[in-house]
């Protein structure tokens, strides 16, 4: 099962994404995207590893902000993996940005890269054998960013939220905390 949380900074979705494993598994894997570029960010990294830690659910924690398709094709051979865990991804956007600012400080073609690792994730996803929850933010919603670089941000995180969004077999749009599930509400044409 494939969930997808979306939702606005501060929303959240990460603490509803967090309850759903929690009611949906008996224990789940927290694969952490955020990097520590500064100090604050560092401090809020820990803080969060804290909480799972101290939490009575059984979380294992694994950190990777640039190699996502890649780690969820290995989990399945990790020591522990249980089929029934819930593997919690938190989040997209962040490794989309990881993704973005590696090829940018590379010099690189970020609209190439950006693609094709949409593409890649978007594959692991599709064949992912457990449950999965993806959360994201939805960017798309705000000013038009002054710079060139943000605006590339801001498209690809929305191709990104719709790929995603539909191979997911839920979707979850959280506002001021409370979640509505999206895709049983999907109008076909």
């Amino acid at each position: 099962m494939i969930v997808t949380v979306t939702g606005g900074a501060r929303s959240g979705k990460s603490s509803f994404a967090e309850r759903w494993c929690m009611k949906h598994a008996p224990s789940g894997w927290y694969v952490a995207t955020a990097q520590a570029f500064d100090e604050e960010m560092r401090l809020r990294i820990d803080r969060h590893r804290l909480q799972r830690e101290g939490s009575r659910y059984p979380w294992t924690t694994l950190e990777e902000p640039l190699r996502l398709a890649g780690l969820l094709r290995e989990l399945p051979g990790y020591d522990g993996f249980h089929p029934d865990s819930c593997v919690l991804v938190d989040c997209l956007t962040l490794w989309l940005s990881n993704v973005l600012l590696a090829e940018e400080a590379e010099g690189r073609a970020a609209e190439d890269a950006l693609t094709r690792e949409i593409a890649r994730l978007q594959e692991a996803v599709a064949s992912y054998p457990g449950t999965l929850v993806l959360v994201t933010n939805e960017v798309g919603s705000g000013i038009v960013p002054e710079y060139p670089l943000g605006r590339l941000y801001r498209d690809y995180a929305g191709i990104l939220n719709q790929r995603i969004a539909a191979i997911s077999d839920q979707v979850f749009l959280v506002t001021a905390g409370i979640p509505i599930e999206l895709k049983s509400r999907e109008y076909l044409l």
